[in-house]
């Protein structure tokens, strides 16, 4: 909060979970309260039995810069989502809209027959096929998708060109602690959102109807909770999976984030006072370049 108390600023929001509705402890979501009086956008947008693409995040991302930006006031975007950012700053493909129908009758022969998705990229894509693992059904769908719907390759639809964000300078920031207490953080992290409510949080949810199948309840804590609750495992078998799982996606998220050389980045977590002061100084940098100009 130090950056947004700092420079009159608003937070949007660039996590894929806490866009939904009622997942708080599992999206560290911060409450209301916590808030600063900063306002937050893009937060509790969605029921958890819908999605929102990278696509409609882009502009609802970029509707509420604008909106920001008409206040006068400096829009401060924050999470870990990559695909989500990369669209909103350097827009997507002009590639067709996802087909519900199709995607369900896609998903359901990956079911049948796990083989089929990628032997058919091959065939007709072999350049998406070759940089797509033969396991990961969701890109493969998507692939055969845009192929099939834009009757051409997806990655030659995907490789046209993009509209990026205009009229915006950007400064990125990213943090990178040291790997051994970052582990040991994140392993704390997911122990806690176990014994502070995690699972009492799902089983609410799923007392209400949902089913367990939504993409939300498919992520990081909450699959691990459900299967608790559905008795497929134990609580310590639930937060060793989870803090696995947990340090194997920061390690993509380093990796994805790595190869922007754009980003400063700072040694260490957001909390520690001197970490916060560097940002602020690179912010406060960043800003004189515009007032003196």
């Amino acid at each position: 909060m130090v950056l947004g108390d700092a420079s009159n600023a608003e937070i949007i929001n660039c996590d894929s979970i806490q866009v939904y509705k009622d997942l708080h402890i599992g999206s560290a979501k911060l409450p209301p309260e916590n808030r600063g009086g900063i306002p937050h956008h893009l937060i509790d947008l969605l029921e958890i039995d819908e999605e929102l693409t990278a696509g409609q995040y882009a502009r609802l991302a970029r509707e509420a810069l604008s909106s920001v930006r008409s206040r006068g006031h400096l829009p401060i975007v924050v999470g870990g989502t990559g695909f989500y950012l990369r669209a909103l700053l350097d827009g997507l493909s002009p590639a067709p809209s996802r087909d519900p129908a199709l995607r369900t009758r896609l998903s359901a022969l990956a079911q049948r027959r796990p083989p089929a998705l990628h032997r058919f990229l091959r065939q007709h894509d072999p350049s998406a096929a070759a940089r797509i693992h033969q396991h990961d059904h969701q890109k493969l769908i998507r692939a055969i998708e845009v192929t099939l719907l834009s009757r051409s390759p997806a990655s030659q639809v995907q490789a046209q060109p993009r509209l990026g964000l205009q009229g915006y300078s950007v400064l990125k920031i990213g943090l990178a602690p040291d790997r051994s207490a970052l582990r040991d953080h994140l392993d704390r992290r997911c122990a806690a959102m176990f014994h502070n409510g995690l699972l009492e949080e799902t089983a609410a949810l799923l007392s209400t109807g949902i089913h367990p199948d939504p993409k939300p309840l498919q992520s990081l804590g909450y699959k691990q909770a459900v299967a608790v609750l559905n008795g497929y495992s134990s609580l310590e078998q639930a937060i060793s999976e989870c803090q696995i799982k947990t340090r194997q996606y920061a390690k993509r998220q380093m990796t994805w984030f790595r190869a922007d050389p754009a980003v400063h980045w700072l040694p260490g977590f957001g909390s520690n006072p001197d970490i916060q002061q560097a940002a602020l100084a690179l912010l406060r940098d960043f800003l004189s370049r515009f007032s003196s100009s």
